[in-house]
């Protein structure tokens, strides 16, 4: 294998990576905002107001996007697979 194999295979990683991980962060960052725009609407600066509802909302996303997670990992795990066989 030579050195453009390796970077490719790099750069797939990393895209899997954003493509697994991506929504979740999302889903994250998009509640955490919009609590910090409530508390900042509010005047009401309690600190458990934001962890409670951020672990209820990334929970269900990752039970939404489970299946997708699981696929697209699967199918990269295969590509990997199958250029190993490919080398020997």
């Amino acid at each position: 294998m030579n050195d453009v194999g390796v970077i490719e295979i790099g750069r797939e990683a990393f895209w899997v990576i954003l493509q697994t991980g991506g929504p979740i962060l999302i889903a994250g960052l998009v509640i955490g905002l919009l609590i910090a725009l409530f508390q900042a609407l509010t005047s009401i600066q309690e600190m458990t107001l934001v962890f409670v509802p951020k672990i209820i909302v990334i929970f269900f996303a990752l039970m939404v996007m489970l299946p997708y997670m699981i696929n697209n990992m699967v199918a990269f795990g295969e590509t990997i697979f199958d250029k190993i066989i490919a080398l020997g």
